[in-house]
C-alpha cells in the first residue's frame, strides 16, 4: 500500500512530478520558471526541438543530476479540457514510468496557480480521485505462478506538495485519496479473482472468497448448496452445474447501509468459473480466457467492498450464481428443458448460453431478498464483442430513468456504456415451442436477445442488464486497465449507488 502525505514543502522523494500544459512552455520563453533551475533551460529545449511538446497523456523523464533533490523530473502534460478521464488517462501514462524507474516515492507538486485554478473548475475530489485511479489500477501486476517468487511493484509514498490555501482545505484532499484508494484495492479485488485459473477457482472456492470478503466487512452471507438449490427449485443454476464435478453455489450476501428505507439494490453476478460451452463445446483456441466468464461475480463483490468500505447509507444485495459448464454424461443437452426458480420453463437450445440461465435464478433470488432495482453484470455474449469491440459494455433495460442512471455514473468513472434498444420484437426470438422460453434466439440480435432474456425474470422492476464479454478481460493492456482482467463495472456500480442512493 501507499502511503499518502500533505505538505508545502518537498518531502525528500526520487522523483518530483509537474503537470505542465503548452502555455507554461510558451511562458518559459519569456523567462517564466517552473523549476526554477537550470533545468528550465533543458525544458524549453526539449519543447523548441518537438522532444516534449505537451502532447495528450505526453511524460518526459529528466535526470537532475543534482540540480534538485530529487534524482527525475516527471513532466506531464495536462490539459483542463480533457477533464477528470483525462487526468486519469495521464496518470496511467505516469504510472508507466514510475514503474519502469522503480521509483520508491514520489512528490507531486499541484501548487501552481493555473494547475489549482483547473482542478477547481472541475472538482478538486473527482480530479485528485481520478489521479490516484489512474496511477495505481495502471500500477497493477498480475500474478504469475512461476518457480520463482514474483516480486510486485510498489509505490511506497506519494506526497502532494499543496500551497497554503491548499492546505487550508487538505481534508478535501484526503477523502479523495481516501475514496480513490478504495475504489482501487476494490477493482483489484475483481481483477485478482477473475485473473484465477480455473482449476484453483471453482464455485466452492470463489464462495470461500466471498466468504471471506463478507467476514472482513461484516456482513451476512448466505451460501445455497446443490441440496438447497433443490429445495429452493432452482432448475436453471442447478442445470448448468450438473456436468461438473464440482457443484454449483447460490451466495447472497447483504448489506444494510440504510435500515430505515425499503429501498435495496439487487447486484446480480454471473459466476460462471469456467466455461467450456458444455454439450455445445467452444472451439479451442482462446479458451484460455473462459477464466474470465465469473467477471461478472467479481465486478459486484468489487463493488459491495467499495460500497460497504465507504459505508454508503444505502441497502444492497449483492447475489451471485456460480457453477462451473462442463460436458460429460450428466451435462445439460439441447432439447432439454429445466423449470426457474421463478416457475418459468426454458427449453435448452444451446448449452454454451448458460449465462442467462444462472442468472435468472439469481435475479428471482434477489427479489425475493428485497432487491427493489436490479442491475446484472455479465460476461454473457460473444455478440457483444462484435457489435462495440472491446471498447465498451453493452445494456439493456426495462427503465429508462435507471437506464440513464447508469450511463451517467459511467461517464463518471470512465468506463463506457452503450444502449442497445430493447424492442418488443426481439423478445419473440426467445420464444419456444415446447416451453415458455428459449435460451437462445440465434445469431441475429444476439446480445440484445440474451439480455431480455435475463429481463424475463426482473418481474417488471426497473432493471439494467451489463454485457462486459468485450470489457473484462483484454488480450493488452490500455491507459488504466492492465493485460488479462480489467474489473470493469466495479467503479460504475459504486457510482451509481453512491449518487442514486
Amino acid at each position: 500500500m501507499t502511503t499518502y502525505t500533505y505538505g508545502n514543502k518537498e518531502q525528500p522523494s526520487d522523483a518530483l512530478l509537474l503537470l505542465v500544459n503548452k502555455q507554461q512552455l510558451q511562458q518559459l520563453k519569456q523567462g517564466a520558471p517552473i523549476v526554477g533551475t537550470a533545468l528550465d533551460q533543458h525544458i524549453l529545449s526539449m519543447f523548441e526541438n518537438e522532444q516534449f511538446s505537451a502532447k495528450a497523456n505526453q511524460v518526459a523523464v529528466i535526470a537532475t543530476l543534482g540540480l534538485i533533490n530529487e534524482r527525475y523530473l516527471l513532466l506531464a502534460a495536462y490539459s483542463e479540457e480533457d477533464g477528470a478521464d483525462g487526468l486519469r488517462e495521464l496518470f496511467a501514462a505516469i504510472a508507466k514510468q514510475v514503474k519502469s524507474l522503480r521509483l520508491a516515492s514520489l512528490s507531486l507538486s499541484l501548487n501552481n496557480a493555473e494547475l489549482e485554478t483547473s482542478l477547481s473548475t472541475q472538482g478538486v475530489h473527482h480530479s485528485v480521485q481520478a489521479m490516484i485511479e489512474g496511477l495505481q489500477l495502471a500500477l497493477y501486476e498480475r500474478t504469475v505462478m512461476k518457480k520463482e517468487d514474483q516480486k510486485f511493484y510498489n509505490l511506497q509514498a506519494l506526497n502532494f506538495v499543496l500551497n497554503d490555501s491548499q492546505l487550508a482545505n487538505v481534508a478535501m484532499y484526503e477523502a479523495a485519496v481516501n475514496e480513490a484508494e478504495h475504489m482501487v484495492q476494490s477493482v483489484k479485488l475483481a481483477r485478482d479473482l477473475t485473473n484465477m485459473s480455473g482449476n484453483d477457482l471453482t464455485p466452492e472456492r470463489l464462495t470461500f472468497y466471498a466468504e471471506q470478503l463478507a467476514d472482513e466487512l461484516e456482513l451476512d452471507i448466505e451460501v445455497l448448496d446443490e441440496w438447497t438449490l433443490a429445495e429452493e427449485n432452482m432448475g436453471a443454476l442447478l442445470g448448468v452445474g450438473q456436468g461438473s464435478v464440482n457443484p454449483p453455489r447460490m451466495i447472497v450476501i447483504h448489506y444494510e447501509g440504510d435500515p430505515s428505507s425499503d429501498e435495496k439494490w439487487g447486484l446480480v453476478g454471473k459466476g460462471i468459473t469456467f466455461d467450456t460451452g458444455g454439450i455445445s463445446l467452444k472451439p479451442a483456441a482462446n479458451m484460455e480466457e473462459m477464466i474470465s466468464d465469473m467477471g461478472g461475480a467479481a465486478a459486484v463483490l468489487g463493488a459491495l467492498r467499495a460500497i460497504a468500505s465507504m459505508k454508503l447509507a444505502v441497502n444492497v444485495v449483492v447475489v451471485i450464481p456460480t457453477a462451473e459448464n462442463m460436458p460429460s454424461d450428466r451435462a445439460l443437452k439441447p432439447g432439454d428443458v429445466i423449470t426457474t426458480m421463478s416457475g418459468y420453463t426454458v427449453e435448452i437450445v444451446n448449452t454454451d448460453a448458460e449465462g442467462r440461465l444462472v442468472l435468472a435464478d439469481g435475479m428471482t433470488t434477489a427479489i425475493k431478498r428485497g432487491a427493489t432495482k436490479l442491475v446484472d453484470v455479465a460476461t454473457l455474449t460473444g455478440a457483444v464483442l462484435v457489435a462495440l469491440g472491446t471498447e465498451a459494455t453493452g445494456a439493456i433495460t426495462n427503465d429508462e430513468q435507471l437506464m440513464q442512471q447508469v450511463i451517467a455514473a459511467s461517464t463518471r468513472s470512465g468506463e463506457r456504456v452503450w444502449q442497445f434498444p430493447a424492442y418488443d420484437e426481439y423478445k419473440k426470438l426467445i420464444r419456444s415451442d415446447v416451453a415458455d422460453l428459449k435460451n437462445s434466439g440465434g445469431r441475429h440480435g444476439g446480445t440484445i436477445t440474451g439480455g431480455l432474456f435475463v429481463g424475463h425474470f426482473a418481474q417488471g422492476k426497473p432493471w439494467v442488464h451489463l454485457d462486459i464479454a468485450g470489457t473484462a478481460f483484454l488480450s493488452n493492456s490500455r491507459k488504466w486497465e492492465t493485460k488479462g482482467a480489467t474489473g470493469v463495472m466495479v467503479r460504475t456500480l459504486y457510482q451509481l449507488i453512491s449518487e442514486n442512493d
